[in-house]
């Protein structure tokens, strides 16, 4: 058995590490589940689910760096036919405008080996903000019907309506709205 001097070593570890490559993994719209939620005149919170999810996920788990790219299209539906038709006027969501919201990540920090924070920017009625998500669950797996490497995540943020000109400013609609997602994704 040959032993590696340590210069060898050290050349050996530093290919392998630049031979790593970054996943791209594409998000399953049909697995994901975006929820808005808001408050109603002080009595109720009121749950609201985007339609339909598409983005992309890079990750370089070596060089834990990552980019994350979501659009977010189709109206909100909130199980109530009065209240997804208030929504989809043009001084509430404006969920007939597609997309909806669109998030671009600038930094993935991770905590260990799994990201814990997604720096980026929120598209929402025409306005971008600095916005900065939370990730609450985090998994790799292989999909056990796709048989494909797949990722398991959730992820929390909540945005201010008057941030993003609410349109018809109610008093009687709550001012932070929390976002939470929770999704798959399938490697490319």
């Amino acid at each position: 058995m040959h032993k590696l001097n340590p210069f060898a070593a050290f050349l050996l570890t530093m290919t392998s590490a630049a031979m790593a490559e970054p996943e791209t993994y594409q998000i399953d719209g049909s697995s994901t589940f975006p929820q808005l939620t808001y408050s109603i005149i002080s009595l109720s919170i009121q749950p609201s689910r985007f339609s339909i999810t598409k983005g992309t996920l890079t990750l370089d788990k070596e060089a834990k760096t990552g980019e994350v790219d979501v659009i977010i299209t189709r109206a909100v539906d909130t199980r109530s036919a009065a209240t997804n038709e208030r929504n989809l006027a043009a001084d509430q969501l404006e969920a007939t405008n597609d997309p909806i919201l669109i998030f671009k990540s600038s930094k993935v920090i991770f905590e260990g080996d799994k990201p814990s924070m997604i720096e980026g920017a929120l598209t929402f009625r025409s306005i971008t903000r600095p916005l900065t998500l939370k990730v609450t669950q985090f998994t790799t797996l292989t999909h056990p019907v796709l048989n494909k490497d797949a990722i398991s995540a959730s992820i929390t943020t909540y945005i201010k309506r008057g941030e993003f000109n609410p349109g018809k400013d109610d008093p009687n609609h709550g001012e932070e709205m929390p976002i939470t997602v929770a999704f798959e994704a399938i490697k490319d």
